[in-house]
């Protein structure tokens, strides 16, 4: 089973569905019995980074998410549970968890998209990806597949993270991490059948991690 993280900041619901829809088993919870005990973590994240810290502290969710990271727990950190995962964020100035080397930097309106224009921050709407390395989570996804972005800050991780791209005004890592605990700046269960075949992945390699053990 996996387990969707709860702490108030995320996009839970959504998830749950997509994972429903997939026939995935799957609970919305912060039990840390549950946590431990599942094949997989998803941490999702709506808002701010400010706020999702907060509520992650609140709730010694951010010892507990350490704590399974360490253990090598499978997790998939989604929009801001991507981007708390790295050291820093510059949105509300927020020191984050630090499971990764990098920080989150702002998109700047005056940076030009690949037409020429200013930028419309927040990057908002469909965007490819750019592999960069391999990454389980694109197997059997077409390289011309779109997913879908909502975000005015984007990770900056240290080069050797990064998993695969995206153009907004500038490339950035919109998959890093490394095998078995994936950050992804796009929002999988809301772009369609690319976002379901990646989630699918996700648990397929919970499944073969759990099988060995």
């Amino acid at each position: 089973m996996l387990i969707v993280l709860d702490y108030e900041a995320g996009n839970q619901t959504s998830v749950r569905r997509a994972l429903d829809y997939l026939g995935i088993p799957c609970r919305i919870s912060a039990d840390p019995v549950l946590l431990k005990n599942s094949q997989g973590v998803i941490f999702p994240g709506v808002g701010a980074a400010g706020q999702a810290m907060a509520e992650l502290r609140q709730k010694g969710l951010d010892v507990l998410l350490g704590e399974l990271i360490h253990t090598g727990k499978p997790l998939l950190g989604i929009c801001v549970g991507c981007q708390v995962l790295l050291e820093y964020s510059e949105e509300n100035d927020t020191q984050t968890l630090g499971v990764f080397e990098g920080c989150c930097r702002r998109f700047n309106p005056e940076w030009h998209d690949e037409n020429g224009r200013n930028l419309i921050v927040p990057h908002m709407g469909w965007n490819g990806l750019r592999a960069v390395t391999e990454c389980a989570l694109l197997c059997g996804i077409s390289d011309e597949a779109e997913f879908y972005f909502v975000h005015s800050y984007y990770p900056a991780p240290v080069p050797e993270l990064v998993m695969a791209t995206t153009f907004y005004g500038r490339e950035f890592a919109s998959i890093f991490g490394r095998p078995g605990l994936w950050a992804v700046q796009f929002h999988p269960e809301k772009s369609g059948r690319p976002g379901l075949r990646l989630l699918a992945n996700f648990y397929s390699y919970c499944q073969e991690k759990d099988n060995a053990q």
